[in-house]
């Protein structure tokens, strides 16, 4: 299992992934799933990924030998990020397609999930998670994120925090928050966590990126920040006697 959270801000994008595969009894295995793809000023793309690794690494493979390669289409062709997510979806369905109905069995699940995201000069930054079907949708302005992975447990943070206006900064601190919330409660999501934020119209690869391991400073006060604080907050609810009386 992974996480990846992926967030459309005014300022730019913010992208978080852990970087856990395999979570076994005797290993612990670890990939990173957060990729770049830069064509100096003129785009810049991002994609996060979920699901059968075999599939994702063979989609960010082919990725890069097609603009390698200066295929009939790649990155560097397209006009816009939704052409690309198009792009994306029908290389994964192509994977996909290689392990069904093959000698590997009924339970083999090929199956991948993208968020991708990016910005190609002239337009504005856009955001789409990709299904294991091709297709794919955006963040609403309402709520402008998108999850993959195992995202019940990081969600509630994002939906009372994120907003198009909120500053990146705080979209960053709320993403390592809904991230370590997910580890604390799955142990199939863990560190390395890798963060990135790229802000708007710069198009160069010199984003906000920081990778931080488990026992990382920062990452260990913010934690403990974060748990105090919930608790101090739990304790400061109206108590139930307002509802019960006295006698609760």
């Amino acid at each position: 299992m992974t996480y990846c959270v992926a967030i459309k801000l005014n300022e730019g994008l913010v992208f978080c992934s852990d970087s856990r595969t395999n979570a076994g009894p005797d290993r612990v295995s670890t990939y990173s799933k957060l990729h770049r793809f830069s064509i100096h000023g003129d785009r810049q793309l991002m994609m996060v990924t979920a699901g059968n690794l075999a599939t994702s690494q063979a989609v960010v493979a082919q990725i890069e030998r097609d603009l390698k390669e200066d295929a009939e289409f790649n990155l560097r062709k397209a006009s816009y990020v939704a052409d690309i997510a198009d792009y994306v979806g029908s290389l994964s369905l192509r994977e996909q397609g290689k392990h069904r109905g093959g000698a590997v069995g009924g339970g083999f699940n090929a199956e991948a999930t993208f968020i991708l995201g990016g910005q190609i000069k002239g337009g504005d930054p856009e955001l789409y998670m990709i299904y294991p079907e091709g297709n794919h949708i955006t963040a609403s302005e309402q709520y402008p994120f998108l999850q993959i992975g195992e995202t019940k447990y990081g969600k509630p943070i994002l939906d009372r925090i994120i907003r198009p206006a909120t500053p990146h900064e705080t979209a960053m601190r709320c993403a390592l928050v809904s991230l370590d919330s997910t580890m604390r409660s799955n142990a199939t999501v863990g560190p390395p966590i890798e963060l990135l934020f790229y802000p708007t119209d710069s198009l160069s690869n010199t984003s906000h990126y920081y990778k931080f391991e488990e026992n990382d400073p920062y990452l260990v006060k913010l934690r403990h920040s974060w748990d105090e604080n919930i608790r101090r907050a739990f304790n400061e609810l109206p108590p139930l006697s307002l509802v019960f009386g006295a006698d609760i």
